[in-house]
Parts: structure tokens; C-alpha cells; sequence
């Protein structure tokens, strides 16, 4: 039994989830940035007062956490802009 394609406007609702969900982590994924950059100068400023306010520990995270955070926003915001744009063409074919 072969499987038909679905039509544009099945398909446009599900879009809609997954940019809805996309906007959601991206937004997660942004206060993530800001609690890391905020971390991040904090501690330096501390360092250049001798005051240990994680920075050695923040270095440590750099690679294994917050460089993924940082390549997920990009990703995700070239995701959100191609959704809205498979969104807008769906839209015209209607």
C-alpha cells in the first residue's frame, strides 16, 4: 500500500508546534547566554579585584558547555528562520 503525500495544509499545523517549541528552547537557550555572559563579567571583574568569583571555572565550562549553548542559538535561530519561512510559503499556496 503506497502512502500518499500530505497535503500543505496538514502539514502547516505541525509546523506550527515545532516552531512553537523551537521559540520556547530558544528562548531557554537565551537566558542561558545572558546568565553565562553575566557570570562571565562578574567574574572578571572580580579577578581583576582578587577575588575568586569562579572565573577559573567558568574557562573550564567554556568548551564542554557553553560553546554548545551558544552553537544551539545559532542553529536554532537559522531553524526559526527557515520554519517561518517554509510557514510563509505554505501560507501562499493556500
Amino acid at each position: 500500500m503506497r502512502k500518499s503525500n500530505p497535503h500543505p495544509s496538514q502539514i502547516q499545523p505541525n509546523m506550527e508546534k515545532v516552531g512553537y517549541w523551537l521559540n520556547k528552547a530558544l528562548v531557554f537557550d537565551l537566558f542561558l547566554v545572558f546568565f553565562f555572559f553575566a557570570w562571565f563579567m562578574v567574574a572578571l571583574i572580580g579577578n581583576s579585584f582578587h577575588f575568586n568569583l569562579g572565573l577559573d571555572l567558568w574557562q573550564q565550562l567554556w568548551q564542554p558547555v557553553i560553546q554548545p549553548v551558544l552553537g544551539i542559538m545559532m542553529a536554532g535561530a537559522i531553524a526559526s528562520g527557515i520554519i517561518s519561512k517554509l510557514k510563509s510559503l505554505a501560507k501562499t499556496e493556500n
